[in-house]
Formats: structure tokens, C-alpha cells, sequence
């Protein structure tokens, strides 16, 4: 025979996992977003040295010149 009073309890396991699984989601986007902003300002600093060798080997072109 099934155990009716096993099944009052249904409704409070499932807001559990609904619970565990906002939480499981919240925990990865936030992951995602800190990668991405790492992996942005690792770019930025990227293009950033870029610009000052760029800018470094225009003044020697332009002290050659002179």
C-alpha cells in the first residue's frame, strides 16, 4: 500500500529544489560575470601597453628624424 502521509511532504521538497537550483544559477552567472571582467581588464591592460609601445617607437622614429 502507498504511504499517503509520505506524499504531504512533496510540496516542501520541491520549493527546496527550486531554492537549490536558484541558487546553483545565481552561483554561475556570477562566476561567468567574474570571468568575464577578468578577462576584460586583462585586455584592456593588453591594448593599453600596445598603445604605449606604439607611442614609444613613433618618438624614436621621430628623434631619428631630427
Amino acid at each position: 500500500m502507498i504511504n499517503w502521509r509520505a506524499l504531504d511532504n512533496v510540496p516542501i521538497l520541491l520549493y527546496i529544489l527550486a531554492a537549490k537550483t536558484l541558487l546553483l544559477c545565481l552561483a554561475f552567472a556570477g562566476a561567468k560575470l567574474y570571468q568575464q571582467k577578468k578577462a576584460e581588464a586583462a585586455l584592456k591592460q593588453q591594448m593599453e601597453m600596445k598603445r604605449k609601445l606604439a607611442q614609444q617607437t613613433q618618438e624614436l622614429i621621430d628623434k631619428k628624424d631630427d
